[in-house]
């Protein structure tokens, strides 16, 4: 993988780690001592300055209360991924909330397609 690559793969995995940091409604303080890690490398990670191994990966995902299939997931650009992501997403809500944004999904795409 060229440099770019992995700066890019680093930056969006950071991300996704971000992201299911808040959703859990944890600081990086609190990820950092469960981690027993320092605060920092935990930033560098959700900055996307370093990207984490696989067990420590595998322990973000632990701590999140998910898979480290789904930190994965949410940082890939497939379809198929993506996919997952949106049904993720949609599995909690009510069925009427489910209908109300898979019709605002088709309008938008319809739109797009034709830009």
């Amino acid at each position: 993988m060229i440099d770019s690559d992995q700066k890019h793969l680093a930056g969006v995995v950071g991300r996704a780690i971000a992201k299911q940091r808040i959703r859990s409604g944890l600081t990086q303080e609190e990820v950092a001592e469960r981690l027993g890690i320092g605060n920092e490398a935990v930033s560098r990670i959700e900055r996307g300055i370093v990207i984490p191994n696989i067990e420590r990966l595998l322990a973000f995902a632990g701590i999140f209360g998910c898979e480290a299939a789904e930190l994965l997931t949410e940082a890939s650009s497939r379809p198929d991924d993506q996919a997952i992501r949106i049904s993720q997403l949609l599995t909690p809500l009510s069925h009427d909330d489910r209908l109300l944004i898979l019709s605002l999904v088709e309008n938008l795409a319809e739109r797009l397609a034709k830009a």
